[in-house]
C-alpha cells in the first residue's frame, strides 16, 4: 500500500488506453531475468505494556526505529519533515497506516537469497529494537489494540483514505489500522504468460490464506475467523478488491486490465509532494482533462502507477503480478510464500499442472473458496473434498517446479525445501491460527497476552 516516493505527476502525458497497456507490457522481460520481491509487514509494540508503537513521542516510536536503522545504510525518505521510510540497494522500509512496518524486499533471484535478506532485515530491526523497548509481532491481525487504540503514520494518502473508507465499506480501516501480509511479486515473459499466471494465482490464492491463515485474534478474543485480515478485504472496497472475474474472460490482456483500473475510483493526485483529494474521482475523467482535483490537467504515466498502487485485488497487476492472499506471520513462513508461488508460476510444467487443476472452477466457486477460506481455512469444503486437499496437490506441483528450477543454496539443497513448514500444515489440517487458538484455550489461559512473545520475531 505504500506507494511511490517521488513527487507526482512525473513521465509522459497519456493520450491513450494503449499507451498505458504498453506501460504495463514493458514489464515483460527473458526467463533468465526473472525475479522475486518479497515484501512482509509486521507489528511493533511496546514491551512494557504491549501497546502500539506511536510515530513519536516519549518511549519506544516509529521514529526511533527508522532513525535507528539508518546506521545499517538505509536511506531516509522525508515527507513534510518526517522520515516516512527508508531505501537500500532496491529494497525499502515503509509504514503502513497504523504503524505497520513493511520491507519491500528487492527483487532477488532465488527463494535461498529472499531468505537471507528477510533474516538480515530482522536482525536489524531486532538489534534497534531492543535498544528501545520495542518489539515486533508476526501476525495478520491486530490481536489486542482497539481502532482507537491504534496511531495514524503521517501520510498524506493515508489520512484522504481514512476519510474515505467508511463510504465504500464497513472494514476498510480494520484493514488499514491493524492487518499484516506478505506478499510476493513475480515476473513473466509476454502477456499471453501473464494472463495464464494471473489466472492460476487468483484461482489458487484462497488456498495460500488457508495454508498462511494467522489471525484469529481481534480485540483481545478470538473473532470467529482464521484468516480476519482475509475476511476484511471482503468489506472493505467491493470497486477494488476481489477475485476479477474478467481475468478468466476470453480476451484477457494488458490492455483489459488497464480497462479495469480506469473504472476504479480514485483515492488521490500527488503533485510537488502534496497529495489532493481525488477520491471517488473518475481516471476517465482525468485522461480527458475534467478532473475536479486538477481542472484542465492530464495524467502522466506516473499519475497511472500512483493509481494503480490503490486497487487491491487478490491478485495485482503492475509491471509483475503481486500474491496478495497471505496473511503475515513467522520468519519461516515469510520464506515459505515465494517459494510457494516461485514453484507454481516459474516452471512451464508446473503452472500447466496447475492450469490444469483450476482451469474448470466455476466464477461462483473461486468466490466461494475465497470467502469460506477466511472462516475455515483448510477445513472448508470444496466439490467432494477440501481445500486441505487442493493445499496437497497445490504443493506437489510447486515442490516440482522448485526441483526443475534448480535453483540450491551452499548445501546443495533446492528451494524446495522452504515447501517443508507448508506440507506440514497441509498433511495436519490445521492452520496456523488454529494452532493459536489451541493456545488461547490452554496454555495462553484465554489472553492474548502470550503472543507478544510467543509470536515476536
Amino acid at each position: 500500500m505504500s506507494g511511490s516516493y517521488s513527487d507526482g505527476g512525473g513521465g509522459p502525458v497519456i493520450e491513450s488506453v494503449e499507451q498505458m497497456a504498453a506501460h504495463l507490457a514493458k514489464g515483460c522481460k527473458p526467463r533468465e531475468q526473472w525475479r522475486l520481491g518479497t515484501e512482509h509487514e509486521k507489528f511493533g509494540f511496546r514491551l512494557s505494556d504491549h501497546g502500539p508503537l506511536p510515530y513519536e513521542g516519549d518511549g519506544p516510536t516509529v521514529r526511533k526505529m527508522l532513525e535507528g536503522l539508518t546506521r545499517f545504510g538505509w536511506e531516509p525518505v522525508l515527507e513534510n519533515g518526517n522520515p516516512i521510510a527508508l531505501k537500500r540497494d532496491g529494497a525499502s522500509v515503509s509504514l503502513e497506516p497504523g504503524g505497520q512496518f513493511e520491507l519491500s524486499g528487492a527483487p532477488l533471484e532465488s527463494v535461498h537469497q529472499t531468505c537471507s535478506e528477510v533474516n538480515g532485515h530482522l536482525k536489524e530491526v531486532k538489534e534497534v529494537a531492543d535498544e528501545i523497548g520495542a518489539g515486533f509481532l508476526g501476525l495478520g491481525f491486530s490481536p489486542k489494540w482497539s481502532l482507537e487504540e491504534t496511531p495514524m503514520m503521517p501520510k498524506g494518502r493515508y489520512g484522504l483514505m481514512k476519510a474515505y473508507m467508511p463510504k465504500v465499506g464497513s472494514l476498510g480501516h480494520q484493514m488499514m489500522f491493524r492487518s499484516c501480509t506478505v506478499q510476493v511479486n513475480l515476473d513473466f515473459d509476454s502477456e499471453a504468460t501473464m494472463v495464464k499466471m494471473f489466472r492460476v494465482s487468483l484461482a489458487l490464492q484462497p488456498i495460500a490464506t488457508a495454508l498462511f491463515a494467522n489471525s484469529p485474534f481481534a480485540d483481545g478474543r478470538p473473532n470467529g475467523f482464521l484468516s480476519y485480515r482475509a475476511h476484511i478485504w471482503t468489506d472493505t472496497d467491493n470497486n477494488r478488491t476481489g477475485m476479477l472475474p474478467f481475468v478468466f474472460e476470453d480476451g484477457m490482456s494488458f490492455e483489459r486490465y488497464v480497462e479495469y483500473a480506469l473504472d476504479v475510483p480514485m483515492y488521490f493526485v500527488k503533485r510537488k509532494g502534496v497529495f489532493l483529494d481525488a477520491t471517488g474521482q473518475s481516471f476517465r475523467d482525468f485522461m480527458a482533462g475534467k478532473l475536479p482535483a486538477l481542472p484542465g490537467e492530464r495524467p502522466t504515466l506516473e499519475d497511472f502507477d500512483d493509481h494503480l498502487s490503490t486497487i487491491f485485488p487478490e491478485v495485482r497487476l503492475k509491471t509483475f503480478l503481486e500474491m496478495r492472499g497471505a496473511d503475515g506471520g513467522p520468519w519461516n513462513r515469510l520464506c515459505a510464500l515465494p517459494a510457494f508461488w516461485a514453484g507454481i508460476l516459474y516452471d512451464d510444467a508446473s503452472l500447466e499442472a496447475a492450469w490444469q487443476m483450476v482451469k474448470d472452477w466455476s466464477r461462483e466457486e473461486r468466490s466461494c473458496l475465497r470467502l469460506a477460506a477466511a472462516k475455515f481455512a483448510l477445513k472448508a469444503p470444496f466439490r467432494n473434498g477440501t481445500i486441505q486437499d487442493l493445499a496437497k496437490q497445490a504443493l506437489a506441483i510447486s515442490r516440482d517446479g522448485l526441483r526443475a528450477r534448480s535453483k540450491l543454496n551452499g548445501h546443495g539443497e533446492n528451494e524446495a525445501i522452504f515447501l517443508d513448514d507448508l506440507d506440514a500444515i497441509a498433511a495436519s489440517g490445521r492452520s496456523p491460527a488454529e494452532e493459536l487458538l489451541q493456545r488461547y484455550n490452554s496454555g495462553w489461559e484465554h489472553s492474548v497476552e502470550p503472543a507478544f512473545t510467543d509470536c515476536a520475531y
